[in-house]
């Protein structure tokens, strides 16, 4: 055998070497040369050698991660040592519970689990179904196998419940299962299954009743609050559609069907206690509330139809789908309308809070797919702490424009004492599609016995149908008994309960015969204790001991307004504005929340643990991803730069967004894999934007939702509008110290202007009236006004705002125009003039320029400086410790310092060191500071003073940096050329990749020089500063004047 093997060997060995031979005799045949020959052989070493290289490099880099990833998980083991920015997210999140322990219970269970769930598909599920449905009556499991994958919790959060009695918990769950599920109806011969499953989402498990003996707690209720992801991947779903009395299903039907059994209202209910009495209340309990909404009108929506290829832009036809839970509602279509206008009311059952939203998506009607306009979200936490909320709310994920909406929380009673009164207020409101609802009632439907059969021998299959005028709803079936027991409840909305009555039908599946009946006018509720009725009815027309059990609740829904009083009743039309005289207000009247806009500052800093998405060798070979991020808010989207093959990616990008406190608005973050074809998810994360409003500054790793790893590490900031310039130099150096190296400039304050109204405009046309409207603008950001119609003194009562770079030199330029576009007068606001004024606001009248000779226009201006946490923090140590503030010199005669110069350096802070009087050489005038978040060390060159010219012509002088002891070009760094001039300003940043350890060993060496002719490469040296990094404190960011001293002269 061992000679056999050699001698196989030995052929192989010779059958490779003539491989190489063969391109030599193609080369031949073909009748090519030597060269071509030497040619595509050295193309071909080349490849390999390549090929080589990069499967090498991806092999290190495959042992890199997981060195690294060994190294993370390592420190995190070791406790609360290592640095905040190493930790795990649940670290930062105090009240979010790590569960990994309950993950490590999860996967040794996780085989019984498989097989409990067998026995309950079998011997419960399979006999239901085939009881269900002739056509399903040979229906079976032929596998069940729920996989290898456990379900994992990714955290666990407690709340304090309704009463003492209850315990809430929130587990963040993600499973991505290998379960495997056939199934097989026989008579038809058809095989479908479920082969793999993902859910994500929020399960919400409480514990009640809280007892006083084992096991403590009664029952365990499970629900989603919002709907969860879920993903099935069906095997053979097109032949089980195919049965009798499925074709009208679908497989979104289905997947819809079964997210909707998890979401509220519905519960799984787990007693843990044998005959537990609360069972049906656990099951299905009262309310919470009732939120009643008025879908009013919205604006400024995006225009989705387009013709002729898109040349032309249209319309859309918009229309509103409302969500909560499983309750889903949708409104009318407004046709070719951007602006629509609804004047709807719904309401919605609300049964936990906080924590349960209402969604609302706005569609383009379109003949085959309707296009996506925008949603909103809110939780309904921010109705019960309001009472009533009217609020323009953005649109986001993608949208634009404003949806109008009022909510009003309407709290449930036990007593009748209001009820003349709700409906007093019903009787104003003028609502559709349906009339506003008095009252909301719960049946809790038990059981029954001793239906009637009627065939002999042959047990009933009972179902009961509960109706409330032309509502009705249908309980289970229950098969083969003459005593059912349902433990089902139903809810009905009640628009007068004193003349309304419940009707009750209990009849015998497939429904065709009735068992009995009974109706029950519901004012016998209303003399009820606590409007409550709990006894056994007596079927009519059913057997003599025919009885039903149930419990009937009626609440009475009232609306208690805030106590500083609620608006006018909605439905109700606006009450028109005086016109008796001819007096023009002397003020514009803005509305209350003019002015209380913040503004969101957003720093992307870095990732980390990323997905690897791009892999090679069909996944043998691990690659990287090239990540960005798509940030979200205010119906604003940012997009970050790409890095690339990177896992823990830095960007150190910041955005500015203007938004207002309406609740449920949150900052989202999604991220993905750069890719030539579809970009791959990376994961998502948000903030709600309340919460930053209100803690001011939020600096967190946020781990990354529906992926397995990954977080994010932002920091945000709300900053408030402050109506005094005081802190306005420190916050512009404060901005010069933050800048980022990639992005805008920081804004340093926000601009309000509120357009109230025009007067005495031109006439157009001979004598006709101008359609006229207002555009403003600010740098390249303009915004308009509505077009009011044919008046020469149009109204219009909009606001606007604006972000303001720097206030010292920018300007509001406002232009009134008709509807075609002809200018009728023209307004340039100074923002010095805002600085100047008390305030920092203006409300007046302006003169339009180039418009009649009275035209003019009512506005206020008002604008607030954007004091960040760091300018606070700045300011506050800005005061020397001891010694008296000096004066800067007066500039002396023939010394340059005109227009931009001058501006420039009255930017610098409050606390810089004064000017400081003529040396031998001149001064140069730096900051320099270590920017902590980006892990840079900064210096800014400002500019300096009174040099020394080396010949009778001014020098054209500009600065040069260098980190010593390393003088390699990486740490070298140079100013732009002042031409001609002793004082040059340049106020130009520079930035050095390093730790603050390491800057702190460095000594930064400037020389400021001077070209001496365009031809000649010589540079002339006027003067030398060398600084040791050790001794200047870089925390503060503190801005001096140093002296310049000879090019020869020692350190």
């Amino acid at each position: 055998m061992e000679r056999r093997g050699a001698g196989l060997a030995a052929l192989g060995a010779l059958g490779r070497r003539l491989l190489w031979a063969l391109p030599a005799y193609a080369a031949g045949l073909l009748g090519l040369g030597a060269g071509a020959l030497v040619l595509a052989l050295a193309l071909y070493a080349g490849w390999r050698r390549r090929r080589r290289a990069r499967e090498r490099g991806l092999r290190l880099a495959a042992r890199l991660q997981r060195e690294e990833e060994a190294a993370v998980r390592a420190a995190a083991a070791a406790g609360l040592g290592a640095a905040r920015g190493e930790l795990p997210a649940w670290v930062s999140f105090p009240d979010v519970e790590r569960a990994e322990w309950l993950n490590k219970i999860l996967a040794q269970a996780w085989p019984f689990f498989g097989q409990y769930m067998e026995k309950l598909l079998v011997e419960n599920v399979a006999p239901s179904i085939r009881a269900s449905n002739t056509h399903l009556q040979t229906f079976t499991f032929t596998k069940v196998d729920m996989g290898e994958k456990p379900l994992r919790v990714l955290g666990v959060r407690s709340h304090p419940g309704a009463h003492k009695k209850q315990i809430l918990l929130d587990l963040n769950i993600s499973y991505v299962g290998d379960v495997q599920i056939d199934v097989e109806v026989k008579k038809f011969f058809c095989k479908a299954g479920v082969k793999g499953m993902q859910l994500h989402g929020m399960l919400r498990i409480i514990l009640e009743p809280l007892l006083g003996d084992v096991p403590i707690v009664g029952a365990l209720s499970m629900f989603f609050i919002r709907r969860p992801t879920l993903d099935i991947n069906w095997t053979g779903m097109t032949n089980l559609l195919d049965i009798p009395g499925l074709s009208s299903m679908s497989d979104t039907m289905i997947m819809d069907a079964i997210a909707s059994y998890l979401v509220l209202p519905n519960r799984l209910l787990v007693p843990l206690v044998p005959n537990l009495h609360e069972a049906a209340q656990l099951r299905c309990p009262l309310p919470r509330g009732v939120v009643r909404v008025h879908l009013r009108s919205a604006r400024d929506l995006r225009s989705k139809d387009r013709f002729m290829g898109g040349l032309v832009e249209g319309k859309s036809d918009p229309y509103a789908v409302l969500r909560v839970g499983t309750q889903v509602v949708t409104s009318r279509v407004i046709d070719d309308n951007l602006n629509p206008t609804w004047d709807e009311v719904y309401e919605f059952v609300v049964h936990e809070v906080p924590g349960q939203e209402m969604e609302v998506e706005l569609f383009d009607k379109d003949p085959d797919q309707d296009d996506l306009l925008g949603r909103m979200k809110l939780d309904f936490g921010e109705v019960l702490k309001a009472r009533v909320l009217d609020e323009w709310f953005p649109l986001q994920e993608g949208g634009q424009g404003r949806l109008h909406l009022r909510l009003e929380w309407l709290s449930l009673m036990s007593d009748a004492s209001k009820l003349d009164q709700v409906l007093e207020r019903n009787r104003s409101i003028v609502t559709k599609p349906d009339p506003p609802s008095a009252a909301i009632l719960v049946v809790y439907l038990d059981r029954a016995e001793e239906l009637p059969m009627k065939k002999p021998g042959k047990e009933p299959n009972p179902v009961v149908q509960v109706s409330v005028q032309d509502v009705t709803r249908e309980s289970k079936v229950i098969y083969n008994t003459t005593a059912p027991v349902w433990e089902d409840a139903f809810r009905f909305f009640l628009q007068d309960p004193v003349n309304q009555d419940v009707d009750i039908q209990v009849k015998d599946d497939p429904r065709q015969s009735s068992l009995g009946s009974l109706s029950l006018p519901l004012s016998r509720l209303l003399d009820a204790p606590e409007l409550t009725l709990e006894q056994p009815f007596q079927l009519q027309r059913s057997g003599p001991g025919s009885r039903l059990y149930m419990k009937l609740v009626l609440r009475v829904l009232f609306f208690d307004p805030p106590e500083n009083g609620a608006p006018s009743p909605p439905g109700q039309p606006d009450p028109p504005a005086s016109t008796g005289g001819t007096q023009r207000p002397t003020h514009a009247s803005p509305h209350p929340q003019f002015g209380t806009e913040h503004v969101l500052r957003i720093h992307l800093l870095e990732a980390e643990n990323l997905i690897a998405k791009d892999n090679f060798f069909k996944g043998v070979v691990r690659g990287r991803s090239d990540p960005y991020a798509k940030v979200r808010v205010a119906g604003r989207v940012f997009r970050s730069r790409v890095i690339k093959e990177d896992l823990n990616p830095r960007w150190n990008e910041v955005y500015e967004v203007i938004v207002d406190n309406v609740p449920g608005q949150d900052v989202e973050f999604d991220l993905f894999d750069k890719d030539i074809d579809k970009d791959d998810f990376l994961g998502r994360c948000k903030v709600p934007l309340r919460r930053v409003l209100s803690s001011r500054v939020v600096d967190e790793w946020l781990p990354l939702e529906e992926v397995k790893s990954g977080r994010l590490h932002v920091r945000l900031e709300s900053l408030a509008p402050s109506p005094s310039a005081a802190l306005l130099e420190q916050v512009l150096h404060t901005n010069s110290l933050l800048q980022p190296a990639r992005g805008e400039e920081l804004s340093a304050a926000l601009l309000s202007v509120f357009v109230d109204r025009a007067a005495d405009l031109p006439l157009r046309k001979g004598s006709k009236p101008p359609a006229a409207f207002a555009s403003l603008a600010v740098r390249d950001v303009s915004v308009k006004t509505k077009t009011c119609a044919l008046t020469t003194e149009p109204v219009w009562d909009e606001g606007f705002s604006f972000l303001i770079k720097r206030p010292h030199v920018e300007s509001l330029e406002l232009q009134v125009k008709e509807e075609g576009g002809q200018p009728l007068g023209a307004l340039s606001l100074p923002l010095p003039q805002l600085l100047a004024s008390e305030g920092l606001a203006l409300d007046a009248w302006f003169p339009l320029a180039g418009g009649g000779p009275g035209s003019q226009v009512l506005l206020r201006a008002q604008l607030g400086v954007l004091v960040s946490q760091q300018a606070e923090a700045g300011a506050g140590g800005a005061s020397p410790a001891g010694g008296d503030a000096a004066s800067p010199p007066a500039e002396a005669p023939g010394e340059e310092e005109c227009g931009a110069g001058g501006l420039r350096q009255r930017l610098l802070p409050p606390d810089s060191h004064p000017e400081p009087a003529e040396g031998p050489l001149g001064r140069l005038q730096l900051t320099l500071w270590y920017h902590r978040d980006e892990r840079k060390l900064v210096a800014i060159v400002h500019g300096c003073r009174k040099l020394r010219p080396a010949a009778k012509e001014l020098p054209d002088p500009y600065v040069s940096l260098v980190l010593l002891p390393d003088r390699s070009r990486g740490t070298k760094r140079k100013t732009s050329v002042q031409k001609k001039t002793l004082n040059p300003d340049f106020n130009e940043r520079f930035e050095w990749d390093m730790s603050l350890e390491e800057a702190s060993r460095r000594k930064l060496e400037a020389h400021v020089k001077s070209t001496l002719s365009f031809m000649s490469r010589e540079k002339e040296v006027l003067g030398k500063l060398h600084l040791d990094l050790a001794q200047v404190d870089l925390s503060e960011g503190g801005t001096h004047w140093y002296e310049l001293r000879e090019e020869r002269s020692s350190p």
